[in-house]
């Protein structure tokens, strides 16, 4: 048992949150963290909080923009786009923007971690090589909603190159799904540039799993030097962090979700969950979206009769684009970690968040914690540290469990939407 806990990596990550968090309470206020001279083994800690972030940066423009087109191709052709793409598109789209909402919504109006945890100024991170300044567009000016609109606007439809150059997270967003659109339309899915495409994606994700691999030193780097600046309080605030999550999360799955069912497909909460419980208790357990999918399919045609036409489309479509829990779990992330470091989020800045957090669960690796690709798409976007994907970490795992659930009960509902209204096609 101990061996088995021990080769698996979340307990690992678990302990390097812990062991980062205690050491730095054992300092008390060590006013030397932000002195000329630190000693040597803070030193080190920083450096290796820098690297692991580094390597994190290194990945973030090329993994959002080829995982976004790929999301794209996986719809097929454009046949398949026409007459089953558009409604499945639609429903994933509504329920994305509807779960953003309940966690913006829920966050902005609870938020039991203000004043429980001293903010980390900005301003002491801001010359550290990981932080990456909030897109000019993001401030806390006023202005008019044409004004805020040609300001994202501006900043979305930028040359891609420079987009990638310069970490426009918005622009690359942007160009990725004019590519990956033009892809699908113009380009046989037989195509060599298809393949390069999905090629390139495998590749990175690759090299996305040797970084994960030291994920624990990175978290307890990451924790060590945030609990210093943090007083020590930190871990009071994710648990209450934990919860708000938690809560909107299953009030998305137990509330929304089986109303959408009840209303768009004729289908009541009862039935749904006795029929969708196989799949929805090996999304919880494995905490992958895709490696449940061949028994959402299974459960779906033989449960609940849907086609294996439609099946076959909107699962493995969901699979890769619809992270209802995800995008949810994003938007507020992003309200606390901004909180938590001293961003006052303005309206352009929260009307950011709801997009990146909508954009970056199309095309976010069906794995467990593969959210963590598209959190830094939220984090840069709103202009909020990298290094607070380390603060995350400590939690992510457990509750990637809680909203994989409800990722894969959200493919399940749009099956059954989509086939309602294709019978009647």
């Amino acid at each position: 048992m101990f061996k088995k806990l021990t080769g698996n990596l979340t307990f690992w990550v678990l302990l390097g949150g812990v062991f980062g968090y205690f050491s730095a309470i054992g300092f008390g206020q060590a006013d030397w963290a932000l002195s000329d001279s630190p000693p040597f083994f803070y030193e080190l800690v920083i450096l290796l909080k820098t690297v692991f972030l580094a390597l994190l940066k290194m990945l973030i423009a090329p993994v959002i923009f080829f995982s976004l087109i790929g999301g794209l191709l996986n719809i097929g052709d454009a046949s398949r786009l026409k007459s089953l793409g558009g409604a499945t598109i639609a429903y994933y789209l509504l329920t994305t923007a509807i779960a953003v909402t309940i966690g913006l919504t829920v966050v902005l109006f609870y938020h039991p971690w203000v004043g429980e945890v001293e903010q980390i100024s900005i301003t002491t991170l801001s010359s550290a090589p990981n932080y990456i300044a909030p897109a000019s567009f993001i401030d806390n000016s006023s202005g008019s909603l044409m004004v805020v609109l040609r300001g994202v606007l501006a900043m979305a439809f930028t040359n891609p190159f420079a987009a990638l150059a310069e970490l426009n997270i918005l622009a690359i967003a942007t160009n990725a799904f004019l590519f990956g659109l033009a892809l699908v339309i113009a380009v046989p899915s037989s195509s060599p540039l298809v393949t390069a495409v999905h090629h390139i994606n495998a590749m990175l994700h690759k090299v996305l799993s040797w970084v994960i691999v030291i994920t624990p030193f990175g978290v307890y780097a990451i924790l060590f030097d945030v609990t210093l600046q943090s007083g020590g309080a930190l871990i009071n605030s994710l648990f209450g962090f934990v919860a708000v999550v938690v809560g909107a999360t299953l009030l998305h799955g137990l509330v929304v979700l089986p109303l959408i069912a009840k209303f768009g497909a004729g289908v009541g909460p009862v039935e749904l969950f006795r029929k969708a419980g196989k799949p929805l208790m090996v999304a919880f357990a494995t905490s992958s979206s895709s490696a449940t999918l061949p028994i959402s399919m299974a459960t779906a045609e033989a449960e609940f009769g849907v086609s294996q036409t439609v099946s076959g489309f909107v699962l493995p479509l969901g699979a890769t684009m619809n992270m209802d829990g995800t995008a949810l779990f994003e938007g507020i992330a992003a309200v606390f970690l901004a909180y938590l470091f001293g961003i006052e989020l303005s309206t352009v800045a929260m009307v950011t968040v709801f997009l990146m957090a909508m954009v970056s669960s199309i095309g976010a690796p069906g794995m467990p914690s593969g959210s963590m690709a598209g959190m830094q798409m939220v984090l840069l976007g709103a202009g909020i540290p990298l290094e607070a994907i380390g603060i995350l970490l400590v939690v992510e795992r457990p509750l990637d469990t809680i909203r994989t659930a409800v990722n894969v009960e959200g493919d399940m509902v749009g099956a059954l939407v989509v086939q309602r209204f294709f019978s009647r096609a």
